[in-house]
Formats: C-alpha cells, sequence, structure tokens
C-alpha cells in the first residue's frame, strides 16, 4: 500500500516537473557550442547546433546568466532564463 501511495505521488507530481521554465539561447556561432553537457552556475546545458537548453540554475537575473553564458559558447542571438526572455536590446548588451 506504501509503495503505491508513493508511485501515485510521483505520478502526479510529474507534470509539475515538465512546467519548469525552460532555458534556452540561441548561438551566434554553432560551431562554438559544446559537444558535451555543460553546467554554469547550476544549469545543466546542452546543445544541439546553435540551440542550447538548460534545467536547473541558480536565482539570477536572466541578464546575468545570459552574460554567464557568452563568456562561455560566444554572442548569442536569442536568450530565456528560467522562462525570462530578454529583448533584442537586451540581448545586443548582453553581447557587448
Amino acid at each position: 500500500m506504501r509503495a503505491l501511495l508513493i508511485a501515485a505521488t510521483l505520478l502526479v507530481a510529474a507534470p509539475a516537473f515538465a512546467d519548469a521554465p525552460v532555458s534556452s539561447a540561441v548561438l551566434a556561432d554553432a560551431s562554438k557550442a559544446p559537444a558535451a553537457r555543460t553546467i554554469i552556475d547550476g544549469a545543466a546545458w546542452r546543445c544541439e547546433g546553435a540551440t542550447c537548453t538548460a534545467s536547473g540554475g541558480a536565482n539570477q537575473p536572466a541578464a546575468r546568466a545570459c552574460r554567464r553564458i557568452v563568456a562561455r559558447f560566444g554572442a548569442v542571438t536569442a536568450f530565456t532564463y528560467k522562462g525570462v526572455e530578454l529583448t533584442a536590446e537586451q540581448v545586443a548588451a548582453c553581447n557587448a
């Protein structure tokens, strides 16, 4: 009975994990994308071509997270951190 209760709890909680805000970056130069998973400020980044996505990460402003990605991966053309999307002006400032 206890195992059934635990399993039911996990099934109910699974959609909540799926709805967690995702972080993403589109790199200006896909050749700079790392081949392996890269941890930056607690976020696990994975890249396919020029598109990188991450889960987790420290609580910090999206602009700061963007600067940390640019420092490691190079310029970005778009950036979202934990559901907060940067504007074109913010992305330009991030790349500066």
